[in-house]
């Protein structure tokens, strides 16, 4: 057998490793969250429907992932961020989820995450040389 690496954008190839990954993980997972797995997406927009702010998340098993959260400069600070991140937990808990988990650069949310109930249980020193990358996780069930 002649195997060879490459490096390549192939979505197919791509979608082939994520799926064979998915199939294996679900051999390891309880039955019932077994193909549980959902996007979730909540956005803040005007009336005209232009978008100031937004999280890109997926429910993955028992728990929800947030992987980008973004508020429009000029209105961050104004309670847009909280209302949004509410908004996520009260989905998260309808989703029957049991925690919710995060990723950030010190230069960005963490005193935001951490205001609203969220702990850090991981860090790496030296991103970007001169910062620190946060892990955080909030409980939803005491």
């Amino acid at each position: 057998m002649g195997l060879h690496i490459t490096q390549e954008l192939n979505k197919k190839d791509k979608q082939y490793i994520d799926d064979e990954l998915y199939k294996f993980n679900l051999n390891h997972f309880p039955v019932d969250l077994r193909g549980k797995y959902e996007e979730i997406n909540v956005f803040l927009k005007e009336e005209n429907g232009i978008v100031r702010g937004g999280i890109l998340a997926e429910v993955c098993w028992n728990w929800l992932e947030i992987h980008t959260f973004m508020i429009d400069e000029d209105i961050r600070k104004l309670g847009y961020g909280t209302t949004l991140l509410l908004e996520l937990e009260k989905i998260a808990l309808e989703k029957d989820c049991d925690f919710i988990k995060v990723d950030t650069l010190s230069f960005q949310a963490l005193g935001f995450y951490e205001k609203n109930g969220y702990q850090v249980f991981g860090s790496i020193n030296n991103v970007g040389r001169d910062y620190t990358h946060y892990y955080l996780k909030k409980d939803l069930k005491s």
